[in-house]
């Protein structure tokens, strides 16, 4: 199984980078985890946000490979419990199934990325800044893994 996280927005701060480093390094060597930056898209003045929302949509549909099981990050998508995605992965990892984590721009995921998603997962209820988001999905990610191989990490 791969896990790739493709993330809108190339200008992070760095402590975003740490972060995610820090628990993308203790992934299992098996899920070849890794993080795919898109460029967002220039805003301008005239404030067309649904151009520069369609345009990232674009690049990040065609980073998508149709074999994947897509995971759109999503306000309005289904909140799980640490052990609902820690079974979730078990059963994608049992299938051998390859997975792409979305996370949309600034100003959201595009529709065609919504349309294309298996699911639509919400961390949260808050609005969350985007590099923050990146970190907590390799977070839960790891500790999903924690818990289906019995490591300490995961104190429930």
């Amino acid at each position: 199984m791969h896990i790739r996280l493709i993330a809108v927005g190339d200008r992070q701060p760095a402590w975003v980078a740490q972060a995610f480093d820090a628990y993308a390094r203790r992934m299992p060597r098996q899920w070849q985890f890794r993080l795919e930056v898109v460029g967002s898209a220039r805003r301008t003045s005239d404030g067309d946000v649904v151009k520069a929302k369609a345009a990232e949509g674009q690049k990040v549909l065609q980073k998508l490979k149709s074999t994947e099981q897509v995971i759109a990050l999503d306000e309005h998508g289904r909140q799980w419990s640490t052990a609902e995605l820690a079974e979730r992965l078990g059963e994608w990892q049992a299938a051998g199934s390859d997975l792409a984590f979305v996370i949309g721009g600034p100003d959201g995921i595009a529709e065609g990325c919504l349309a294309r998603a298996d699911l639509t997962w919400s961390l949260s209820k808050l609005t969350l800044p985007h590099g923050l988001a990146r970190v907590l999905v390799a977070e839960q990610l790891y500790r999903a893994w924690t818990v289906i191989t019995g490591h300490p990490y995961h104190r429930a």
